[in-house]
């Protein structure tokens, strides 16, 4: 198995063109576990001023497949992804914190809380998500 690095999880993350035009940054890549951290920019938000519920999809989809390449390699993509939205988000920064529950040779399952973070750094959680990635090598 190919082990990966933050810097290179990092590159992988910036080669994705909608991972750049929203401004995600990998903020913790460990075995196990990401961190994905996107900007709550103006013309992310809905009609109602809290962030799309799409960004926030986004943002669970990509944490939890770099938690599930931790363990499985870095040739993986997502087989399904579920979520379910609980408060609106609104804040500075949208945390997306996924961690691998299963990891078997060729597929994982991982939870992912997706956290919308204050000013302050108060948090508050605002989805709940769980998904599987396969390895395609």
């Amino acid at each position: 198995m190919v082990t990966l690095d933050i810097g290179t999880a990092r590159m992988v993350l910036a080669a994705q063109p909608f991972s750049v035009l929203l401004g995600a940054r990998l903020e913790v890549f460990e075995k196990g576990r990401a961190i994905l951290a996107v900007p709550m920019r103006e013309n992310l938000k809905q009609q109602n001023g809290f962030l799309h519920g799409g960004v926030l999809a986004y943002a669970a989809d990509n944490a939890i497949t770099f938690a599930a390449g931790s363990t499985l390699g870095p040739e993986v993509l997502t087989s399904g992804v579920t979520i379910s939205y609980v408060r609106p988000a609104s804040g500075v920064t949208l945390r997306a914190e996924a961690e691998v529950t299963y990891t078997g040779r060729r597929q994982a399952v991982c939870r992912c809380d997706l956290y919308a973070v204050a000013e302050d750094g108060a948090r508050v959680l605002s989805a709940v998500a769980q998904g599987s990635v396969l390895c395609v090598s």
